[in-house]
């Protein structure tokens, strides 16, 4: 690709206008141009009739749209589906389908491996490559959606993920909508802010992708300084906090990024976190067996977020080659899920999907590579 023409799916509608503009073109043509990106899934100008050929001669000389097509597609028999995106450098990056009660979430990257090395996490082996672009993060959507069309689910589950399933409406979707996105996957969104917070803008401009800001959740490991400006950026979209562990010396451990902000700092940023009307922080929480899932520390977690709008996800461990934590018990789950639930947390225990696939962050990406070094 010439790297002196710009990937229009980089831009949100704004800068768009502005790359317009810059070539003596009028304003709503930059509208014209989106709506064919994101509501028509247009892949080249030649398609955007309603443009004088002449513009789109133009667009052509000095623009591109990027596209992802999946390497592989793995389902598992919940319904869960597993891409793995190639990228154009060499690398690449995976997403996830969940379909549930009819509705889809789609948990996806933000960029190619991870630097905060968490231990428990596949994707924290990989390392940090680079961080994904505004388009490489949308076009993820975009490429699933396709695949919905082209596919569409015929499993459903009932096992809410996140998100504020309170809120929901009893509207029909289609079953190739997706209604919720989590930026979940490969990487730390916070990490890659300057790329991410674009995607979102993208993604719940009425123009755009048309989400619901309340349909879109962040998750962090910790990045107090970065939660600071997504939420004066971006306030109405939902936070995910990856907590795991109860106290510093614990998390110290298992999670670097403690050692910049402790606890104390971490949960004084989601107490600040500007959430609208009656949303919460989302307290992520894996459970390792043995480590941090004890009825200790599920009395110390409820002291600690007992000040916060919050529910929580129990997370069991997903077991993979290479990393010594263990998955925890059925009893120590359910002991866990009920001390909070009796003392009125709002507390969902994410069952493993996808587990007959490599539904895990990192494990599809790693078993390729392991095949192509065979």
């Amino acid at each position: 690709m010439n790297k002196q023409k710009t990937d229009l799916k980089n831009l949100t509608l704004p800068a768009l206008e502005q790359f317009l503009q810059g070539q003596g073109k009028e304003r709503f043509r930059a509208l014209q141009v989106f709506k064919w990106l994101y509501q028509q899934d247009a892949h080249g100008f030649e398609e955007m009739t309603n443009i004088s050929k002449a513009l789109r001669k133009e667009l052509d000389e000095t623009a591109f749209i990027s596209n992802l097509e999946p390497e592989a597609v793995e389902q598992g028999s919940d319904g869960t589906r597993k891409y793995l995106f190639p990228l154009a450098d060499g690398t690449s990056v995976e997403s996830v389908l969940i379909p549930i009660e009819g509705r889809n979430t789609l948990c996806i990257s933000s960029q190619v491996g991870c630097a905060m090395a968490c231990e428990f996490c596949l994707t924290g082996s990989f390392k940090l490559t680079r961080n994904l672009t505004t388009a490489e993060i949308v076009n993820q959507i975009m490429a699933v959606r396709r695949d919905l069309i082209r596919n569409p689910p015929a499993l459903t589950l009932d096992i809410p993920v996140t998100g504020d399933d309170e809120e929901d409406d009893d509207q029909p979707e289609s079953p190739a909508a997706i209604r919720n996105i989590v930026l979940m996957g490969m990487g730390e969104p916070l990490h890659n802010l300057d790329n991410v917070i674009p995607a979102i803008q993208i993604m719940i401009d009425g123009n755009g992708l048309q989400l619901s800001n309340r349909r879109v959740t962040v998750s962090t490991c910790g990045l107090v300084p970065e939660m600071g400006r997504l939420g004066r950026e971006i306030p109405n979209v939902n936070l995910a906090v990856s907590l795991n562990a109860t106290t510093d010396e614990l998390r110290d451990r298992i999670m670097p990024v403690n050692r910049s902000y402790p606890l104390r700092e971490l949960l004084k940023a989601c107490k600040e976190f500007p959430l609208p009307g009656r949303r919460k922080v989302t307290f992520e929480y894996v459970m390792l067996g043995g480590v941090n899932d004890t009825l200790d520390d599920a009395k110390r977690l409820l002291k600690l977020i007992s000040d916060i709008p919050n529910k929580v996800n129990l997370i069991p461990f997903n077991e993979h080659e290479g990393c010594g934590f263990k998955a925890p018990t059925r009893a120590a789950i359910d002991a866990f899920h009920k001390y909070l639930i009796d003392r009125h947390v709002t507390v969902i225990t994410r069952d493993s999907r996808g587990g007959d696939i490599s539904a895990a962050c990192g494990q599809l990406k790693g078993k390729l590579e392991k095949k192509s070094v065979a």
